[in-house]
């Protein structure tokens, strides 16, 4: 139903409905001029062709003619047009009649002479008068010319008038018939043309309401025509090539503002979050750097052993201080995507070696076993300068948490591979104490502490973990920690080689 009524409301319709009613008011409007006109110039030529035959009688008396020419002349005439003549003196002697039927004539020339009144005359002028004459007696309907001649005559012209009305009838229902099928035939036509019409206006006002929810793939089928819709269709494709074009061009400037704008928002949490760390993990050693400081300068210990150690104290915590500056700096940047990476192929067993290496003093002074194979040649894709800092944070913390369990005080270190996912996962595992569910994820934070045994004794900053986390992050891999039976496991991945 909802179509239905669509259909009624598009040009189309409107247009195919117009053409049929335009078409049909035609047709009724020859009805119309048909009855009126028809009549009227039927009677209008017929009483100039009696006018025209009573002045060719009149003259022909005029010059004394021969009677059976005329005669001859009038009864050609009154074939040829359909009408009787009849002439007569004024003795009522009859001089001439085309009716063989003598009576009759006669008779139809004295009810013309009752019945005739002002109101039935069509034409008069002179000795002419013609009338219409409705003879209700004999049933019949005629036109008659009355009129005397020159020499005395009386002449009658008599026309039927039944047929004229016949002819209108007739013309008019022909007309009919033939508007009716003219009809039918035009709204086929109609039809056609409508359609052909709307088709390019439905197809431009389905690109415009794609246009308008921002659509632009639909585009005006040109035609070979140079009309005005054509026209129209290659200014709507001009049109909706540049608002695309526009449209693109803001979105891609509002995504880079909305990007400056996250740019601008992430520098400025950065900003915040390292006052705030700063703020908060610089207080210790700024009150230790104070208190020794005005000790060094009232003189509390005299002794120069004292003095060095003061000033030892102080030199220490300005190199913890410009560690975890630098460490908090770095964490920012890479946190807030500021950093990029050297991504490089490399021997990831050859770095582990050279971590083993460099804590080897610790390794010894806590007399732990490290376990890990290390001839095999594996190597992976990654900045080696961030791998380095994953590696060291996880085995350093290992050797900082290490403990004998069942007589095994060991740091095992593995490498697998995962050929098919592409992926080299590396896990630093050390015997000791777990570390409770509820504190596994919370570790990964900046200055987190776990227990006590993660304080400024250890020589941390606390933000290794945290730098674990980022790095990893950056590089979309995975990373964690899990509690082993005797011990815990961390463990992160890394890409195989390129």
């Amino acid at each position: 139903m909802e179509k239905l009524k669509n259909n009624f409301k598009s040009v189309r319709f409107k247009l195919f409905f117009i053409m049929c009613i335009i078409i049909a008011v035609i047709v009724l409007c020859l009805v119309a001029i048909n009855s009126v006109v028809l009549e009227s110039f039927y009677l209008y030529s017929k009483t100039k062709t009696v006018r025209n035959v009573y002045t060719k009688i009149n003259n022909y008396y005029n010059m004394n003619g021969n009677d059976e020419n005329l005669q001859e002349e009038l009864r050609r005439i009154a074939f040829n047009n359909n009408f009787d003549i009849f002439i007569e003196t004024d003795e009522n002697v009859i001089v001439f009649s085309t009716d063989k039927d003598l009576y009759t004539t006669i008779d139809l020339i004295t009810n013309a002479r009752n019945n005739l009144t002002d109101d039935n005359v069509i034409y008069t002028d002179g000795n002419i008068k013609i009338s219409r004459i409705n003879d209700k007696y004999n049933n019949i309907s005629y036109i008659l010319l009355s009129g005397r001649l020159d020499n005395g005559y009386n002449l009658y012209i008599s026309i039927p008038a039944v047929p004229i009305e016949e002819s209108v009838q007739i013309s008019n229902q022909a007309l009919i018939i033939i508007g009716i099928i003219i009809l039918l035939i035009s709204s086929f036509i109609a039809s056609y043309i409508s359609k052909k019409f709307t088709a390019p206006i439905v197809q431009l006002n389905d690109i415009t309401d794609k246009m308008a929810r921002l659509d632009f793939s639909q585009k005006y089928r040109l035609a070979d025509t140079d009309d005005e819709i054509n026209e129209l269709g290659k200014n709507i494709n001009t049109m909706s090539d540049k608002l695309e074009a526009t449209i693109k061009q803001l979105r891609e400037n509002n995504s880079e503002l909305e990007k400056d704008i996250e740019e601008k928002s992430k520098i400025d949490e950065m900003r915040k979050q390292f006052i705030s760390d700063v703020s908060h993990e610089l207080k210790t050693p700024i009150a230790l750097i104070q208190g020794y400081a005005e000790g060094l300068i009232e003189n509390v210990n005299s002794d120069e052993e004292s003095r060095k150690f003061y000033a030892e104290v102080i030199l220490d915590e300005s190199n913890k201080m410009d560690t975890l500056v630098k460490q908090l700096l770095e964490l920012m940047k890479l946190e807030y995507g500021k950093r990029e990476f050297n991504n490089t192929n490399f021997n990831i067993v050859e770095l582990i070696n050279e971590v083993i290496r460099k804590c080897n003093v610790m390794i010894t002074e806590k007399q732990i076993k490290i376990d890990f194979d290390s001839d095999k040649n594996i190597m992976v894709n990654a900045d080696d300068f961030y791998i380095e800092q994953v590696i060291t944070n996880y085995f350093t913390n290992a050797i900082k948490h290490t403990k004998e369990v069942n007589n095994d005080k060991k740091i095992e270190i593995k490498i697998q591979q995962n050929e098919e996912k592409g992926k080299i996962r590396v896990s630093v595992f050390n015997t000791g104490d777990n570390i409770k569910e509820e504190h596994l994820d919370k570790i990964w934070g900046r200055f987190y502490k776990e227990d006590s045994s993660r304080n400024r004794s250890d020589g941390g900053t606390g933000i290794g973990l945290a730098l674990v986390k980022a790095i990893m992050n950056n590089y979309k891999n995975d990373y964690g920690v899990i509690n082993r039976e005797n011990g815990v496991e961390f463990y992160f991945e890394l890409d195989s080689e390129k």
